[in-house]
């Protein structure tokens, strides 16, 4: 049965979460040098004279297929997942998966107008696309099904990256601040795999086989075409894992920063013995408006194999799926292979951020942030973010925050979670409360870190800057 589901698993697997990290802590002041990862302006005029952040990981994971109640599930040892979730079924499901790890990572000021960060990753993405629920609803159901699905694409991969950022004020002038930064990635490839299916039809018979004791089985009877690679045979049982060879690539990430200051006067540098009062430790904008875009590039993996299959069969019996060694022994013993070609490039899901953050005081925020894909639906071996809009109110000081992210999720609707950071540890989730309250919840998703933060302390001395009593 592993291998008819493997198969499944090509024609139709579908999960849905946001692929967002860490969100609501990114968007506020004291996120340091992880917050280079969504606009790498965002390091130079921070509240640090230096950041490091030890490790932090941020995980999501759900489905716009399938949902159930979470709070009835961990406390119910015996809850009958099946019997008691709820299936949104469509001819067209879309949805992915992501993890992201950050690892050792500094950020420092090299001058008034001038930071510099290193930050390390390893990130994972799953994205399905074109799936037709309701043929999937049968198949987990072991009825008579037929599926028609004529744009199915699904793609995974994996990787990490080291990157060197750079940011420098462009602008202070005034009411004016502007700010840009940019980011150089190195990547390595850990593994990857796509399926892409056109013009599919599977008409499935649940008696419509004989099988090898004289009894009935499952037949399938299909047409259409599926290209499926991969950067290795990973799919056999006894597959054991290894780094994938020449599989490197680099990426970028940019952005720039506005600031409205309409108090700037306040903030003008004085001296007072026997340091300067130069205000490095307070945020000084009214209206913040961020514009970023992540991810451009990709990785070459040059050995990657590049199969295209005619699935036209007619009665393939699930024994005789079954009876194969692994998946790509189904393909090529069971149905036509047309061409075969190798290498191929994992495109980096790129995204464009557009963030707007207005300060009603000193401690309390309101952030409007969006995240759009610019990777197309339909392409080929890409990554994609799924688009977000969020609204997310905070109260933030130097040593504590919280936040309490409220968005709109493609796909998965509406999502309410909270977050906070004291001291060292940062820790949130933006699906807690809808995960709480929902007796149909799609998903979840959690983030925890911890870092080593270098404020600046108000009498930090300014660099290249003439102080007036």
């Amino acid at each position: 049965m592993k291998k008819i589901i493997l198969l499944i698993l090509l024609i139709g697997v579908v999960f849905n979460v946001r692929s967002q990290s860490f969100v609501g802590f990114l968007t506020e002041n004291y996120a340091g040098v992880n917050s280079v990862i969504v606009n790498p302006a965002n390091i130079v005029d921070s509240r640090f004279r230096a950041d490091i952040n030890l490790v932090g990981i941020s995980v999501f994971g759900g489905n716009d297929y399938y949902n159930l109640n979470v709070i009835k599930a961990i406390n119910d040892d015996d809850y009958n997942y099946d019997a008691r979730s709820r299936f949104t079924r469509d001819i067209n499901n879309n949805g992915e998966f992501n993890t992201d790890v950050m690892g050792p990572s500094f950020m420092f000021n090299i001058n008034n107008n001038n930071s510099i960060a290193v930050f390390t990753r390893a990130r994972s993405f799953v994205n399905i696309n074109g799936v037709n629920g309701i043929g999937l609803y049968a198949i987990d159901n072991a009825n008579d099904f037929i599926i028609n699905d004529d744009n199915l694409n699904g793609f995974g991969q994996t990787w990490a990256e080291i990157g060197l950022s750079y940011a420098r004020v462009l602008i202070d002038e005034s009411d004016n601040f502007f700010k840009a930064g940019i980011s150089l990635k190195y990547l390595q490839g850990g593994g990857s795999a796509y399926v892409a299916g056109r013009n599919i039809t599977i008409d499935y018979d649940a008696d419509g086989a004989i099988d090898s004791g004289g009894g009935t089985t499952g037949s399938f009877t299909s047409t259409g075409n599926v290209i499926y690679g991969r950067f290795d045979d990973f799919e056999s049982d006894d597959y054991e894992y290894k780094l994938p060879k020449s599989t490197h690539g680099l990426g970028v990430d940019i952005g720039i920063i506005y600031e409205w200051r309409p108090n700037h006067g306040d903030y003008k540098p004085r001296k007072v013995w026997p340091n300067r009062l130069t205000y490095k430790e307070q945020n000084k904008y009214k209206l913040k408006l961020g514009f970023s875009i992540t991810d451009i590039g990709h990785i070459n993996y040059k050995n990657g194999i590049e199969d295209a299959f005619d699935i036209t069969n007619t009665n393939v019996s699930e024994e005789a799926i079954d009876n194969e060694d692994d998946l790509d022994d189904v393909l090529n013993n069971l149905y036509t292979l047309t061409n075969t070609s190798i290498g191929y490039k994992a495109i980096l899901p790129t995204a464009l951020h557009l963030n707007a953050d207005w300060s009603f005081t000193n401690t309390f925020y309101l952030n409007f942030n969006t995240d759009l894909s610019l990777i197309a639906k339909s392409k080929l071996h890409a990554s994609k973010i799924t688009n977000m809009v969020s609204l997310t109110p905070r109260f933030e000081s130097k040593t504590f925050s919280f936040y309490t992210p409220i968005s709109l999720v493609q796909y998965a609707g509406f999502q309410m979670g909270a977050g906070l950071r004291v001291g060292p540890l940062y820790l949130g989730s933006s699906s807690v409360f809808t995960n709480l309250l929902s007796n149909k919840s799609r998903g979840g998703n959690f983030y925890i870190g911890f870092k080593i933060p270098f404020f600046h302390g108000k009498y930090d001395k300014g660099n290249n800057c003439n102080c007036s009593e």
